[in-house]
């Protein structure tokens, strides 16, 4: 399976010299980094080339890596059918950096686009239709980043008063978080620290 995997990443560098960065091979799977400004022609050559025939767009997603100057990761899996194999592409890409829609090419590429601009905040030109597709409208940030916070900007909760959904900053309540670690657990055969507590 490998040699077929090594033969077809060599087959796609020579077909698409400019746009394949490397290859490598890793559990059953051929991954390229190719470079943002022939994604759309990799793409083109991996759907319609013989050898190839990834006809099946499986996924986009993107990888936040904040301390880099290409900041995010896209990343798309592809499927062929009929030479059962997957293949996976990487392509780095800045936070200013908008990358090109292959809706043209893949149809499904539409919706995982608008997910990974709703998640990640990346532009993708050419778009037809890019709004949010996951969270709600007027919601601030971009979820997935990981300079994004775990408790959000704003809570949204029904108020029963009211009779209607409300929207509220974020209030993070902490006294249901006052430990005394001075009762020991249940069932425990040591004691940690702070648990001398007569009984």
């Amino acid at each position: 399976m490998s040699e077929a995997l090594q033969e077809l990443a060599g087959l796609i560098a020579l077909k698409q010299p400019d746009a394949v960065v490397s290859s490598s091979i890793a559990f059953g799977e051929l991954t390229l980094v190719a470079k943002l400004a022939h994604l759309e022609a990799l793409v083109e050559t991996l759907r319609d080339d013989p050898a190839c025939r990834f006809s099946s767009l499986v996924d986009i997603t993107a990888v936040d890596h904040p301390e880099r100057a290409e900041r995010f990761d896209m990343v798309y899996h592809f499927l062929s059918m009929y030479q059962n194999h997957r293949i996976r592409v990487k392509v780095a890409v800045r936070e200013d950096e908008m990358v090109p829609s292959i809706h043209v090419l893949h149809p499904s590429a539409n919706w995982f686009e608008r997910e990974v601009f709703d998640m990640f905040g990346i532009l993708f030109s050419g778009h037809p239709d890019l709004r949010r597709i996951l969270t709600d409208y007027g919601f601030r940030g971009y979820p997935l980043r990981k300079d994004f916070p775990t408790t959000g900007y704003t809570e949204v909760r029904y108020d029963e008063a009211l009779k209607r959904v409300v929207y509220e900053p974020v209030n993070l309540v902490q006294e249901y978080r006052q430990f005394d670690f001075m009762s020991p657990w249940e069932g425990a055969q040591y004691i940690l620290p702070g648990d001398e507590k007569k009984v």
